[in-house]
């Protein structure tokens, strides 16, 4: 009887002890996925940050790739009024004024190639930004718990 009294009660306390590390390894998991889970927002964060900036660059770079087609535009409608002989040419040949229209030409559609290079980089972050805010709404659907769902 005394072996089956020690058997049991040492049986009952290692279920006793067991359910304690039981709830501690709940508690671990718990706490490791909180942490992967404020890591991963904190990843989100510089994500949407790096875009951010790299979306405020191209925005300036378009307002200063407008200001420079303004100029070209203001300059060549001058060239064009002196090759047509409506405005004073003074001094310059023909050729001369031919040459710094194709060079105007030339850069304008440079210019407006690079326009589009930065509205398809703009497009892009857009995009990245839709599918980041989809892949949250995702995650939190994911986290809700298999009753709710």
């Amino acid at each position: 009887r005394r072996q089956a009294t020690e058997y049991s009660t040492s049986s009952s306390d290692e279920e006793f002890e067991s359910k304690p590390s039981l709830t501690h390894k709940a508690k671990r998991a718990v706490r490791k996925r909180r942490k992967l889970e404020k890591e991963t927002k904190q990843l989100i964060k510089q994500e949407e940050l790096k875009r951010l900036h790299k979306a405020q660059a191209v925005q300036r770079q378009l307002e200063e790739l407008e200001e420079r087609q303004r100029a070209l535009e203001i300059f060549g409608v001058q060239l064009e009024r002196e090759l047509r002989g409506e405005a004073d040419s003074g001094t310059k040949d023909e050729n001369q004024m031919l040459h710094e229209w194709f060079e105007l030409v030339m850069e304008k559609n440079k210019l407006m190639r690079y326009e589009s290079e930065l509205l398809i980089i703009a497009q892009e972050l857009e995009l990245e930004d839709h599918q980041s805010r989809l892949e949250q709404k995702l995650r939190e659907k994911m986290a809700i718990d298999g009753k709710s769902k």
